[in-house]
């Protein structure tokens, strides 16, 4: 097994985290909505948990200490507590294009696997969301619980997690590529809510959202922002959280998105934002009884681009600090934080590797 140590030299508190100049000339609505302190640098240990992954986009814990794994590609992968890796048969057809394909996978209090893909329908490719019960290798009494509507040719933005909890399960979506559907009466660029029967838009206005969390029993999302303007929310229910109307981020071209606008009348803001963008993944929250204080109670963000794993620390739900780990893995699609307080980081790439990451050090 691989092993090394990420020693990074501490920096002063209360500095900005090094992260080149902004896209936009927006100022903050808020103190710390972005570019928060940074935080003392923490010492981690670094291992291979497991291998061979094509894209892997999710991983979800088994209730006897095995996981599951997406690849985008469509498949899902089975992997033992030694890393030994199991292929799951029994899912139904995924459309991989672009960024679409076999996307998160969730376990439900009900013990049940969720996940979402890229489905092909009439008109197009949807995002779809569906469920089964795991017998063995195999996924058994499978259904699809959504599927986005309208769908399109677009071959990006489809977001997106998938979070079982207790009577339902949340749903995230993204724009497809085309923004004004954000705003309208549709399931694209939304966060929904699955009530077992029915699935119901929570909130509207997102662009790509990618990573999703529970922590302290509220819902937390971050989402893609053009050049700059990527986002955490906390999503609140009948809200509408702005995209394409108002944006801490440009367009790729230079030109302002829709108004030119970071603000308006009955739009919310985000909690947070990135400027430049740090392309987010999937989300995790430490556990406040774990034995590494520094983090307790945190929250991990992966980094598509420039990599790694950013983590902030929150106060009466704003967020008063922020460091950036594993800046030389590469780009990170999902964390999952586990129950003992390490962490396994998704790489993502072809042949791509499983990483387990354990702090080991730094300032109380």
């Amino acid at each position: 097994m691989l092993r090394y140590v990420l020693c990074v030299l501490p920096v002063m508190a209360f500095g900005q985290v090094e992260q080149g100049p902004k896209n936009a000339d927006f100022l903050p609505a808020f103190a710390d909505q972005t570019r928060a302190p940074e935080m003392p640098a923490t010492q981690v240990e670094v291992s291979t948990f497991a291998g061979g992954f094509d894209f892997p986009w999710g991983i979800a814990p088994l209730a006897d200490g095995r996981f599951l794994v997406t690849e985008r590609g469509g498949r899902m992968r089975l992997v033992g507590t030694d890393g030994d890796v199991t292929d799951i048969s029994g899912l139904p057809a995924v459309e991989a294009i672009r960024q679409g394909g076999l996307l998160d996978v969730a376990v439900g209090p009900d013990g049940l696997v969720y996940w979402t893909y890229s489905k092909a329908v009439q008109g197009g490719v949807a995002l779809a969301a569906a469920r089964g019960r795991l017998n063995g290798t195999a996924l058994v009494d499978v259904e699809d619980i959504f599927v986005q509507s309208p769908a399109t040719n677009a071959g990006q933005h489809f977001g997106s997690r998938i979070i079982p909890v207790e009577g339902g399960a949340w749903i995230t979506s993204g724009d497809r590529g085309t923004p004004e559907l954000s705003q309208g009466d549709n399931t694209v660029g939304k966060v929904l809510w699955f009530d077992g029967s029915n699935v119901r838009v929570w909130s509207t206005g997102h662009r790509n959202i990618q990573g999703a969390v529970i922590r302290d029993g509220d819902l937390w999302t971050v989402e893609h922002g053009p050049r700059g303007g990527d986002e955490l929310n906390r999503p609140q229910q009948g809200l509408n959280y702005g995209w394409p109307v108002i944006s801490y981020g440009i367009n790729y071209n230079g030109r302002d998105i829709t108004g030119g606008e970071a603000a308006a009348e009955g739009y919310e803001q985000p909690v947070y934002y990135w400027d430049p963008v740090i392309a987010p993944g999937g989300m995790g929250t430490y556990p406040e009884d774990a034995d590494f204080a520094s983090w307790r109670g945190d929250m991990f963000v992966s980094s598509l681009n420039p990599g790694g794993l950013n983590r902030l620390k929150l106060d009466d739900g704003r967020v008063v600090g922020e460091e950036r780990l594993l800046r030389d893995v590469g780009r990170v699609r999902d964390v999952e934080v586990l129950a003992n307080g390490d962490l396994l980081v998704l790489v993502d790439a072809p042949d791509a590797d499983i990483l387990r990451v354990t702090p080991v050090g730094g300032a109380e």
